[in-house]
């Protein structure tokens, strides 16, 4: 279970599991929505102040982040575009 205020971790692995092309366009900008939410959220809480489930779950996602998308140089704009397609 996550910590309080931050996305579940079932609904974030059945999220992952769901191919993109099962997905309408609303679904993928609220995911979009949801995930820079809760990567705000990770960058406000020190891991310190994290249970140990949310603190190796958010390490392992900054690194997730920073190999596959570009980390934080990644904008929101951006991340809407890809969502919906019309992103590079």
């Amino acid at each position: 279970m996550s910590d309080t205020g931050r996305k579940d971790f079932t609904q974030k692995a059945k999220e992952e599991i769901t191919p993109d092309s099962s997905k309408s366009t609303q679904d993928k900008v609220k995911e979009t929505i949801t995930d820079t939410t809760d990567r705000v959220a990770r960058g406000f809480q020190s891991d310190d102040s994290k249970s140990t489930t949310q603190s190796a779950f958010d390490k392992t996602q900054r690194t997730h982040d920073n190999e596959q998308h570009g980390g934080a140089a990644s904008s929101i704009g951006d991340k809407v575009k890809n969502a919906l397609g019309v992103g590079n």
